[in-house]
């Protein structure tokens, strides 16, 4: 038996004790991961830097932050979150008590991701936590420093009898999905998500798949071009663009794209200076390899570049960067591009811009903006993505009451706040009976008769609406 085996056995053990049920158990859990967030919070800066370059501003709002208002909202709402839900009856169960039970699901795998290395391990953790479960955290490896730093942490700030880190590449995690688990929550490109659920259909284990793809932005004519410019680029450019919901192609008028681009280049060096590179709040492209994927698909597009194009690939810089004159059949436009690269994408109508967006796959999120609420209400409507957000980009997942995950392509299920608790949590139909009414029983029982079937009929269908 390899050493991950033992480990998911150990778990699965520990797990059948009952220890991770208790309302206290799990809150203390969640205490000690707030602690571990608090305490060590300049080393997880330091190591975000260390993969990315990431400013240490991005690094709060987007890592630090987002997860400690996670745990808060968890910490304060866990109680309720426990609590049986129960739920209408009709006339043959009045009697019963029905109810949803939130059950923990077992020994579950959180696969994080690079891109943002703690916020995407450690937020559905605390749903897990929440919900009950026993965990084994994988970081990725490619944002080595972070992996380092968790694989260290952890162990230190929570139970290791309930939570455990495994690190490693492809083959260790390729290894690791050989075992059963009772769920795996994954981050990240749609062709390991292949992989991934090869590896769970072998054991019916159900997954939470949340990959991205290319997310649109439709910008309407009539905007204050500069306010819509630096909304968009914030969105586009945060991270270097690594990011799953960040704006990855425009799509406009050609009167809208020339009033765009000068707007653009304004703000791109109110942002970053006319030095970028030497800018401290510029973010780097995470490894040697996806550098050279970028710049690969720079190549070989056909588009025009009007902004930025300027690279080192021994700092792993890419400039903030925009093209024009990009075809649908474009490089670029092959597969997600993450990174600090912005085709523009000139249509006649809104219609042919719903019309482009609705031939790809459904994308992670989906932005429009415009001064017409007609023109959102329709690119709303007839549309479909794992999120939506008109006139910014990026800020609808911040907020913790708003379910975050794909569809489609872009993934499957959802997290965040509540919903990582759901997410986490078996959703068991109870109804607990007594030895009352077995009169009223006795009209399901043989002999069959049409009285019978008439009152049961009756006694079970939900209250009468009137049918216009």
């Amino acid at each position: 038996m390899d050493i991950n085996s033992q480990v998911v056995d150990r778990l699965r053990t520990v797990f059948r004790s009952g220890v991770t049920v208790p309302e206290q158990f799990r809150r203390t859990q969640l205490t000690n991961l707030m602690s571990l967030v608090k305490e060590n919070e300049e080393q997880i800066i330091k190591a975000l830097h260390k993969d990315l370059a990431k400013p240490k501003f991005e690094a709060v709002l987007s890592e630090v932050h987002i997860l400690m208002n996670e745990l808060h909202l968890a910490i304060n709402n866990l109680k309720s979150w426990m609590q049986p839900e129960y739920v209408s009856k009709n006339l043959a169960t009045k009697l019963d008590e029905c109810f949803i039970r939130r059950e923990p699901l077992g020994v579950v795998l959180i696969i994080g991701a690079w891109n943002y290395p703690l916020q995407l391990l450690l937020l559905p953790l605390v749903g897990a936590i929440a919900a009950g479960n026993c965990v084994i955290l994988k970081p990725s490896e490619i944002s080595a420093a972070t992996d380092n730093l968790m694989a260290e942490l952890i162990p230190k700030y929570l139970s290791q009898d309930c939570y455990a880190v495994v690190s490693g590449g492809a083959e260790e995690t390729k290894a690791l999905l050989q075992n059963r688990f009772d769920h795996i929550f994954y981050t990240g490109s749609q062709n390991v998500a292949r992989s991934i659920l090869q590896a769970a259909s072998v054991h019916l284990t159900p997954v939470t798949l949340e990959l991205g793809g290319k997310c649109p932005c439709f910008m309407d004519e009539g905007l204050d071009m500069t306010t819509a410019a630096r909304r968009l680029a914030w969105a586009k450019f945060f991270n270097a663009g690594q990011s799953c919901v960040a704006p990855d192609y425009v799509l406009c008028s050609e009167a809208t794209r020339d009033a765009l681009l000068p707007a653009l280049r304004q703000i791109l060096e109110e942002f970053y200076t006319k030095e970028p590179q030497k800018c401290p709040d510029v973010s780097r492209i995470v490894s040697q390899r996806h550098w050279t994927r970028l710049m690969e698909l720079l190549k070989k597009s056909s588009g025009k570049i009007v902004l930025g194009g300027e690279s080192n690939e021994e700092d792993k810089y890419i400039a903030p960067t925009v093209l024009v004159d990009v075809a649908e059949d474009d490089a670029l436009m092959k597969e997600e591009i993450f990174g600090p690269i912005l085709p523009i994408i000139t249509v006649e109508s809104l219609q042919q811009g719903i019309d482009f967006m609705n031939r790809q796959e459904k994308p992670l999120a989906l932005y429009v903006f415009s001064n017409n609420s007609s023109v959102v209400k329709k690119v709303l409507e007839n549309t479909s993505s794992g999120g939506f957000c008109s006139n910014d980009g990026i800020i609808h997942m911040t907020l913790p009451s708003l379910p975050f995950g794909g569809v489609g392509a872009s993934g499957c299920g959802s997290y965040h706040g509540h919903w990582s608790f759901e997410a986490f949590s078996h959703r068991r139909a109870c109804m607990l009976r007594g030895w009352a009414l077995e009169r009223l029983n006795g009209l399901r029982y043989p002999p069959y008769r049409e009285d019978k079937l008439s009152w049961l009929r009756w006694s079970t269908s939900p209250s009468r609406c009137s049918i216009m």
